[in-house]
């Protein structure tokens, strides 16, 4: 009982429901270990006596950070404050970091008052929206009529601190996040491109695709095809390695963009490098990279793509910058801070001691160490020459974007959120005070994973988090959203509970540790607020009741998978499009999930027979797959959706689409491989080193790799972009027929 309560006191779960009929318990050991890595010593049941009553003779005043909506009731930290305490809000400063400061904003000081009746219209209340979750008052105001205190002034939207003084000379300071109630929505409904970036090889990339072919990509769709967006796969920086782990799930930073996407024709300063010769040696080398993965069926090699790279900057970086150029990249530094400070020397020490961190001099384990401070100074060619990687890589992003708005895009490019970091990398050496570490993340048994799931990343701390105002998670989505029309977070149930398994043990014995979802969700409203960018949450699979209200509330959209969407509690049936979320993104399927041309002929359950991932008989799970695709099918005919009958798989494809956009969601999704007949899935669930994920180049039915020029030729594609929407009319330059 003891543990349990301590155990409660810090949010790790001694129990779970996989399904609404079942209970699971968590092994005591796991929660034992779980508290250990939050800094609770329950080892045994005297140290467990010990850390439940210091836990429970602790009395805040305030918690460690606290939310406040626009326009909604406060919350029972500030409601519930006894009459006639002080409170003083001080504003974050306005002027952008990095820039001369002006005069700081003047604090907001205001008393509680006891509880009165609800004042008048104009008398400095505000109306506060129904909404569950609103805070219930004591003596400190009138929440409980649905009305902000009279006494309470509100403070702008941003990140303040808050002190509070009570009439018995109690005192207490927090982090205040003074959130808009929702995040921005899309202007308009639209639909877009889902693509991973790597798999886009254009007739000029140097063996992947880069963020030039990005650019073209938005600039193409949102002119001759009217599309809204492009989202793309996480493009964090990368551990590097030999070879270099290709998942970008698994990044060293979530923070700073990886330099292997820089288009590099494309650096102001490449066209004034003076060694030409060896320039086009590197472009000779990258154009044998590209012509092996088109035309030879050679993989995506990250690894050589990166030191043909590497190669071609260190000689671009030794162009001195025009002065606009060197203001520019100095304010950049301003700008991020000790942040890139940091990563750019995890960059230089990994290439002199490795990629892990962990197996480094003892001295320069710790990013404040004297010996790691020593290191910078000795390594201070090699900080600056990573600091302008990560200045160019945000410069092609940011004209990636705006390429994308100019073209008319209403949201523009779409940049994904990892739900964690490598465990050697970047963040958890800068950052080691807020992860916990013997800790990985990764997802219960259920229905179709009895095992569950280790996913190797380890979890921020929600106590550190909370104690710093969330200071990490508000500069990593802060870079993100930089230049983003809009933000997809990976696993957005990650916001309210993460499921922790301990090092050594199988995922069966892990345990969910609960966030403040309060605090995640107004930080993330208020970043995205600031860059007037959308947000989409992957919420397939496993989600605890109320979340997806929670997200829906707060303007997040959801994801919507076509085929998973059935009424399973019902009949177990389609939906029919009507019946489908507005708020959402919706798919014919993900990174993750089979092509809609592979789902369609049962390909992909013959791959997984191939690879011996399957669990039953291949007749088995063929009958249950083609019976699955029949119902869809079905329902397609009855909507005459599918005009040509059965045994036309583009017109299938098609007929998906346009179920797809009879709904009343807000975003459509078109997975870019789906527009060219590619049977196979980018990443297969299950695999390691059995199947080439997050190697593969878009190709043709037949696994031919096709070009970004052959893709948006493609008579296939511009069918299937036909169902979405009308064309915008184009003209073909003299002498040029269009597709």
């Amino acid at each position: 009982m003891g543990l349990s309560r301590l155990a409660a006191l810090h949010g790790v779960a001694t129990s779970y429901s996989p399904s609404p009929d079942v209970t699971v318990s968590v092994p005591d050991d796991t929660v034992i270990a779980v508290l250990a890595a939050l800094g609770v010593d329950a080892g045994t049941p005297a140290d467990v006596r010990k850390c439940l009553a210091a836990a429970e003779s602790r009395s805040r005043l305030l918690p460690p950070t606290v939310v406040v909506w626009a326009g909604e009731p406060l919350p029972p930290a500030l409601a519930g404050l006894p009459p006639g305490s002080t409170v003083t809000v001080e504003p974050e400063p306005s002027d952008p970091p990095g820039r001369p400061a002006g005069r700081p904003p003047a604090p907001l000081s205001m008393r509680a008052r006891a509880a009165a009746p609800a004042p008048a219209a104009g008398e400095g209340a505000v109306p506060a929206p129904d909404a569950p979750g609103g805070a219930a008052p004591a003596s400190g105001g009138t929440a409980a009529e649905g009305l902000t205190p009279a006494w309470w002034i509100a403070p702008p939207h941003g990140v303040h601190r808050i002190h509070v003084r009570t009439p018995d000379n109690r005192r207490a300071t927090a982090t205040l996040v003074a959130a808009p109630p929702r995040v921005p929505q899309p202007p308009e409904r639209t639909h877009g491109f889902l693509v991973q970036l790597y798999s886009l090889l254009s007739a000029r990339s140097w063996g992947m695709g880069d963020l030039g072919d990005l650019a073209d990509l938005a600039i193409w769709a949102g002119r001759s095809v009217g599309s809204g967006f492009v989202q793309v796969n996480p493009l964090h920086a990368a551990v590097p390695g030999k070879p270099t782990d290709p998942s970008p799930y698994r990044p060293s930073s979530r923070r700073f963009p990886d330099p292997v996407h820089l288009h590099i024709e494309s650096i102001p300063e490449y066209g004034h490098v003076r060694d030409r010769a060896t320039l086009d040696d590197l472009r000779q080398d990258a154009a044998a990279l590209s012509e092996a993965v088109l035309n030879k069926g050679a993989l995506i090699d990250r690894d050589a793509v990166w030191e043909l790279k590497r190669q071609a900057l260190e000689l671009v970086v030794r162009v001195p910058l025009t002065p606009g150029r060197r203001a520019d990249y100095c304010d950049f530094l301003a700008e991020q801070g000790q942040a890139l400070e940091d990563h750019a020397l995890w960059c230089a020490l990994a290439e002199v001691h490795g990629p892990d961190w962990h197996t480094w001099p003892e001295a320069l384990r710790d990013p404040r160490s004297p010996g790691t401070s020593r290191a910078r100074s000795e390594l201070l060619d090699r900080v600056d020459f990573h600091c302008r990687l990560a200045w160019l890589t945000a410069g092609q992003l940011a004209a990636a974007q705006r390429a994308a708005e100019d073209a008319g895009m209403g949201v523009g490019i779409v940049h994904d959120l990892a739900v964690g970091v490598h465990p050697a990398g970047a963040d958890t050496w800068s950052q080691q005070e807020a992860f916990a570490h013997g800790i990985s993340v990764g997802a219960p048994p259920d229905a179709f994973n009895a095992r569950g799931q280790d996913w190797g990343l380890p979890p921020w701390r929600p106590d550190v988090l909370a104690a710093t105002g969330y200071a990490a998670y508000r500069g990593l989505l802060r870079g993100l959203l930089a230049h983003a029309g809009a933000l997809r977070i990976d696993h957005v149930m990650g916001l309210f509970r993460l499921w922790w398994v301990p090092e050594g043990r199988p995922p069966t014995d892990g345990t969910y540790v609960a966030y403040d979802a309060e605090a995640m969700l107004a930080v993330l409203v208020l970043e995205a607020h600031r860059a007037g960018a959308a947000v989409v949450g992957e919420d397939l699979g496993t989600v605890a009741p109320g979340v997806r209200e929670a997200l829906a509330r707060r303007g997040v959209l959801g994801t919507s998978v076509l085929w998973f969407e059935r009424d399973w509690e019902g009949d177990g049936r389609p939906l029919a499009p009507e019946e489908w979320r507005q708020d959402c993104l919706a798919t014919a399927t993900t990174h993750d999930l089979p092509s809609t041309a592979a789902r369609l002929t049962g390909d992909h359950v013959t791959l997984r027979h191939r690879l011996g991932l399957l669990t039953r008989s291949l007749e088995e799970e063929l009958t249950e797959d083609t019976t699955d695709t029949a119902e869809w099918l079905a329902l397609l005919a009855r909507l005459r959706m599918l005009p040509e009958g059965d045994g036309d798989e583009e017109a299938a494809v098609r007929a998906v689409h346009r179920f797809l956009r009879r709904t009343p969601a807000r975003m459509t999704g078109v997975w870019l491989p789906d527009t060219v007949g590619d049977r196979r899935p980018q990443n297969l669930p299950g695999t390691w080193d059995q199947y080439p994920n997050w190697r593969l180049p878009i190709a043709d039915p037949e696994g031919h790799p096709v070009t970004l020029e052959e893709i948006t030729a493609s008579p296939r594609l511009h069918a299937l972009m036909e169902v979405l929407g009308p064309r915008k009319p184009r003209t073909a330059p003299p002498g040029e027929r269009l597709p």
